[in-house]
């Protein structure tokens, strides 16, 4: 079978996969819907790292898992290990609303309703001078917030307030001694 005129795909490259019993084209350009249609594609072994395309295709939760498999292989070709969590919680960040969000100043970081957490992630200046023009208030409930002004932030242990009351601890001890 022939492969050729794919709308969206420039120009494919015949490679050898890693154990070299087989061949697999890879190209600039993607339209996944347009390949899995000619006769002779497996569909189920066709792929596209065009996370959009995934998306519209297959839905979000395959979105996820692409997002998830191409941080990893770029990290790790990288040389960088990560925890396979994070890029868990990155990809949920990115998908929880149903559709794909940027992590950068136009997506989920741009959206924050915290001027420190809006400023820590890019164009400080920008981001202070604006709320300081709109009048916006700092409530400080984040921990990009809270490690900004040095305090601890209110998760975890840093959510707990608890008193000890030395004196009525010692009465009471002294007490069981009797």
């Amino acid at each position: 079978k022939v492969v050729k005129g794919v709308r969206g795909v420039k120009r494919g490259l015949l490679t050898p996969t890693d154990d070299g019993k087989e061949w697999i084209i890879k190209t600039e350009g993607t339209n996944l819907q347009g390949v899995i249609q000619i006769e002779g594609v497996d569909e189920t072994r066709s792929g596209s790292n065009h996370i959009h395309e995934i998306e519209k295709l297959f839905g979000i939760e395959a979105a996820r898992k692409m997002i998830i498999v191409e941080a990893d292989k770029v990290l790790e070709q990288q040389g960088l290990d990560v925890d396979l969590r994070h890029l868990l919680i990155l990809s949920d960040l990115m998908c929880h609303s149903g559709s794909i969000q940027s992590i950068g100043r136009h997506g989920i970081s741009g959206s924050k309703s915290s001027v420190f957490a809006r400023a820590a992630f890019e164009v400080t200046v920008s981001q202070l001078l604006d709320a300081g023009l709109y009048g916006e208030e700092e409530r400080l409930l984040g921990i990009p917030e809270n490690v900004i002004v040095g305090q601890i932030s209110p998760i975890g242990s840093g959510r707990v307030s608890a008193m000890f009351d030395l004196d009525a601890n010692l009465k009471i001890l002294e007490q069981k001694k009797k």
